[in-house]
C-alpha cells in the first residue's frame, strides 16, 4: 500500500527543521491501556468528577483523592510504552527532534528512552510528603494502597505526601516555563494525541512556523497545521521514522 502523502510531508518538514519539538498528550499513551480525559465511553472525566482534582479537594481530604485514583495508579504502574512513544525517543536520538514537551503524567516518554523531556503537568511517578519533602515512588504508594493503608510518608510518617502532579487550581511547573521557550525557539511542532484544549498548554502550538498534528479527534489548531493526521499514534510515527530513514540515504 502506497505511504499516505501526509506521512510523507509530515517526515519531509520534520528532516529538514533546524529545531523540531514535540507536544505530547493523553492520546499517545492510550496504545498503552492508560486511559485519556475526554474519549466517549472510557475518558477519566466520563467517570470522574474534575473538581474531585483540585488542589483544594486534595488538601481537605488526600486520603479520598488517593482511593478514586488508585485504579489509574496500577494501571500506570503497569504500563509500558508503545511503538508511538519508542518513535519519538528513535527522533530524538536521531537529532530530529531537542525536546519532547508532554502533559502526561505516566512516565512512559522516559521508559521508552526520550530523555529531553519537559513534563508540563508532572508525574505520578513520585509523591513529595508535605512535611519532610522527601519523595516516594509510585511502586510504594501502590503497594500501600493495595494493602487497604494510607499513603503515609515511608520516611516521617507524615500523612500527606502529594503526588507530584499538577492538580487544577496549582501553578504551573518550572518545566511549563521551559516549554514555552522550546515553542517559541521551534520551526516545527509535532503535536501528537493532544485535544489542545487545555490551558495554558494548549496555547503552545501557536507560536510554531510549520504545525504537524497527530490525533483521533479534531484541534483547535488544524486549519493553522500543515500536516493534521487523524488517527493513532502509534503506527503513524514508526511509519514517519522509517520515512526519515530513507530520505537519509
Amino acid at each position: 500500500m502506497p505511504l499516505p502523502e501526509s506521512i510523507k510531508k509530515a517526515a519531509q518538514l520534520l528532516s529538514s527543521a533546524n529545531y523540531a519539538v514535540v507536544l505530547t498528550g493523553a492520546g499517545i499513551s492510550t496504545e498503552s491501556g492508560i486511559p485519556d480525559f475526554r474519549s466517549p465511553g472510557t475518558g477519566l472525566w466520563e467517570k470522574e468528577d474534575p473538581e474531585d482534582f483540585t488542589i483544594d479537594s486534595f488538601q481537605r481530604d488526600p486520603h479520598s483523592f488517593y482511593r478514586r485514583i488508585h485504579p489509574l495508579l496500577k494501571v500506570i504502574d503497569k504500563a509500558e510504552p508503545n511503538p508511538g512513544h519508542t518513535a519519538l525517543a528513535d527522533l530524538e536520538t536521531s537529532g530530529i527532534i531537542k525536546s519532547l514537551i508532554t502533559q502526561n503524567v505516566d512516565g512512559l516518554h522516559q521508559k521508552a528512552g526520550s530523555k529531553n523531556v519537559l513534563e508540563v503537568h508532572g508525574s505520578f511517578q513520585t509523591g513529595t510528603c508535605h512535611d519532610c519533602r522527601k519523595k516516594s515512588g509510585l511502586a510504594d504508594l501502590n503497594l500501600l494502597l493495595t494493602a487497604g493503608k494510607d499513603p503515609d510518608c515511608p520516611h516521617c510518617g507524615g500523612n500527606t505526601v502529594k503526588p507530584d502532579v499538577t492538580l487544577f487550581g496549582e501553578e504551573m511547573p518550572p518545566d511549563f516555563q521551559l516549554a514555552h521557550r522550546e515553542a517559541l525557539k521551534c520551526d516545527c511542532m509535532l503535536v501528537v494525541g493532544s485535544s489542545l484544549q487545555v490551558a495554558p498548554v494548549g496555547f503552545l502550538p501557536r507560536y510554531a512556523k510549520n504545525l504537524l498534528i497527530i490525533n483521533r479527534g479534531s484541534t483547535p489548531y488544524d486549519d493553522h497545521a500543515q500536516v493534521v493526521i487523524r488517527e493513532g499514534s502509534g503506527q503513524v510515527l514508526t511509519d514517519i521514522v522509517a520515512e526519515i530513514e530513507k530520505l537519509k540515504n
